[in-house]
């Protein structure tokens, strides 16, 4: 059986994450959050192995076993970097910046007042309730540190899955993401002494905190420019790219957690905001496609596995008693009721950045601050350290796992009926009425196409009723049409979708660039601010970048300053000029979509007037930008010409990639074939892009453009 040994490791992974796959199946359909299954089904293995169920299958056993003696240190850094990383990297970055005010407060501020309170409260119990007399501040501060850092993995999953606020689950997501960092720094502030051997530090706790994460953040931060700047350099295949991307991120953490000794998780923070900020949008779309889906797989491996193993060490190392659990109920009430006054200390300035913070959803973020993984990994490592009394080692311990244990059962299970309860699922009656019409209309074509199945000849033998049964559900009439001021935001949120998909449309057809690209998205993601109750024609960000070109119409009557600007200006209005033909297509393909709308039933005879009124929004936009463009080209000829070759380059390459793949789609050309001169396509891509839009660069090629004038001369 030891020739075995060694298999061990990989059998529990293949055990582990065939257990989330039949889980997750069974689980499709219920309440039950799937990271509370997996939870449970750990608790189960670890008492039925502490009960000597698997006595009689050693290997199974000895399995169990290592795995409640595991290391903490192996989880903090085989899971955590993939937790933190996938979770930056998946941010909306346009609403994290918005919310990172609030989530800042949340994390730093607000999990220093908590650990504060829940070390208070420790010490304060400790002085009545017999048994807690080893507990000193340090103890306290230590456990109040680690308890207070969320992970509300299954919260977010079902705010998601309820299709509640973005916003609000962004908020929550961005808070877990800082305060990981924050809760490990507080942490080692009063563990690090025991760590070392006992000796107690000298250092000011304030000024070690400004350290870690000064140090932390800058380390973060120039390994993800270092990154950025080597992979737009390196013409290779997305494979190495991604490789890079994956072994960099790793990489930050161990040289911050481990050889600098400051907190590898804000490093990870750092180094993942800064790829998604700054380098997501220079990175090919099959770069950033594959990062997706590979760090989707990564978290969905590492949950699977870290929420399994939580359990059996749970089950395997808590020793219980009726006292324990009933200090330990006191205390999971006593973290709410913390958690809550923090909120509200903190509440009158929430809900006044960013997006703000309602009452409800207040409500919403003390209840769903769950415990997890994190804590759990920090209450081991305070487990295995001798230097730490025996007796807070095993509470700290068991604290840790009652408390991860009661927020995964009672919170996370109780969230969707908390949602509801205050009303924050509740979708408005336009929104409503526009759903019941697309389902009515994918109801009404499958009838029709039925009924021509059964005309066919050669599927006469076929169980139509059974057919029937596959068919979409025709759903319940709403009843009551919603006003069309109503109506007006849903119609002017279906537009701005329909933009967003045809601005990526367009610019993989390579008729904008990438930098126009953004600029576009972020006007989007401004008017989705403000959930369709601005006009489509308050495009501020967009016409006031235009703009900026306007003072040079001044210069008119100087011919030599006006070639010389232009020329210099030439790479800006190309950029501007970019924008206002991608901002005509896509309100042109707006105006589409209302012309649709209107001839449709999707929208009622008497809210007829709502077409008119975003028809007016749609055509004063396409009238502003077209005298943008106009005047673009009557002052600025020669870079407007310059603006209309680079486009002519940028949607040729990209006729040629479609080329290549419709070769592939029908077998004319073989995938490997296919990679080489989709190579070539990219590196012609690559001497499009090769200078940048910066006044510097644009300094430099005039230069280069006067020498070549005086060589020309001569």
């Amino acid at each position: 059986m030891d020739g075995y040994t060694f298999l061990i490791p990989l059998l529990l992974t293949i055990g582990g994450l065939v257990i989330g796959a039949l889980l997750k199946s069974l689980l499709k359909h219920s309440r039950i959050p799937y990271t509370v299954g997996l939870f449970a089904i750990g608790i189960l293995l670890g008492v039925l192995n502490r009960g000597g169920i698997f006595q009689g299958m050693p290997v199974l056993s000895k399995g169990i076993n290592s795995v409640a003696n595991i290391n903490p240190d192996l989880i903090l850094y085989l899971f955590l970097p993939i937790l933190i990383f996938d979770a930056a990297y998946e941010l909306n970055l346009h609403i994290f910046k918005k919310t990172l005010a609030n989530a800042t407060l949340l994390a730093v501020p607000g999990l220093v007042v908590c650990m504060l309170l829940t070390g208070a409260f420790m010490v304060g119990i400790s002085t009545f309730i017999p048994g807690l007399e080893s507990w000193t501040w340090t103890f306290a501060l230590m456990f109040g540190a680690l308890i207070s850092a969320t992970d509300p993995v299954a919260v977010v999953a079902l705010l998601h899955e309820l299709k509640t606020s973005k916003r609000f689950s962004t908020l929550v997501d961005a808070e877990s993401l800082l305060n990981d960092g924050t809760g490990i720094v507080c942490f080692m502030l009063f563990f690090g002494a025991f760590a070392a051997g006992g000796e107690a530090s000298h250092a000011s706790p304030f000024l070690t905190f400004i350290r870690e994460v000064g140090i932390s953040t800058l380390l973060g931060f120039l390994m993800a420019r270092l990154i950025i700047w080597f992979i737009t350099r390196i013409n290779s295949e997305e494979m190495i790219q991604n490789s890079v991307i994956i072994l960099s991120a790793y990489l930050t953490f161990i040289l911050s957690q481990f050889f600098l000794g400051v907190s590898g998780v804000i490093a990870l923070v750092a180094f993942g905001l800064t790829v998604t900020y700054v380098g997501k949008p220079r990175f090919k779309p099959q770069v950033n496609t594959f990062m997706e889906h590979f760090w989707e797989l990564l978290t969905y491996i590492a949950n699977t596995l870290i929420f399994i193993l939580v359990g059996v060490v749970i089950a395997e190392k808590i020793d219980f008693s009726w006292k324990a659990l009933g200090i330990l109920i006191l205390i999971y009430a006593a973290l709410n009721l913390i958690r809550f006054a923090m909120i509200m200390l903190f509440f009158p300035l929430m809900k006044r950045l960013g997006y703000g913070l309602s009452r409800r959803e207040s409500v919403i973020l003390t209840w769903g601050g769950l415990r997890g993984a994190l804590a759990m990994t920090l209450a081991l490592m305070v487990s295995y350290t001798p230097a730490i009394p025996e007796d807070i080692r095993s509470q700290i311990l068991f604290y840790t796992a009652g408390v991860v244990t009661l927020t995964l059962c009672i919170n996370a299970t109780t969230m969707r009926w908390l949602l509801n309860r205050l009303g924050l699922t509740h979708i408005p009656s336009a929104r409503t009425l526009l759903e019941y019409r697309i389902e009515q209309s994918l109801h009404e074509s499958s009838e029709k196409y039925l009924e021509n199945l059964k005309k066919r000849e050669t599927l006469a033998g076929a169980n139509w009723e059974k057919v029937a049964s596959y068919m979409s559900e025709l759903p319940a009439d709403p009843g009551k049409t919603p006003q069309a001021k109503a109506m007006l935001p849903e119609i002017r949120l279906r537009i701005l979708d329909r933009e967003k998909a045809v601005c990526r449309e367009i610019y993989e057809e390579g008729i904008i660039s990438k930098t126009v690209f953004l600029r576009l998205m972020n006007s989007l993601d401004e008017l989705y601010d403000h959930d369709g109750n601005y006009a489509l024609d308050i495009r501020n960000s967009i016409f006031q970048f235009c703009q900026r070109t306007d003072f040079l119409n001044h210069m008119r009557s100087m011919p030599y300053i006006q070639n010389w600007m232009s020329f210099y200006f030439r790479e800006r209005i190309t950029v501007v000029y970019d924008l206002g033909r991608g901002f005509i297509i896509l309100q042109k393909e707006s105006l589409k979509l209302l012309e649709e709308l209107a001839s449709s039933q999707w929208i009622a005879s008497e809210q007829q007037t709502i077409v008119q009124t975003l028809r007016n929004e749609i055509e004063h936009n396409i009238q502003r930008m077209t005298t943008v463009l106009n005047e673009l080209a009557k002052n600025f000829p020669k870079a407007y010409g310059h603006a209309l070759t680079i486009k002519s380059i940028r949607m040729m390459l990209s006729n040629e990639r479609r080329t290549v793949r419709q070769m592939v789609n029908n077998g004319m050309l073989s995938e490997k074939d296919a990679e080489e001169r989709m190579k070539k396509i990219d590196e012609r891509t690559d001497e499009i892009n090769s200078f940048s839009h910066t006044p510097i660069a644009s300094l430099l090629r005039w230069l280069f453009f006067i020498k070549k004038k005086k060589i020309y001369k001569a």
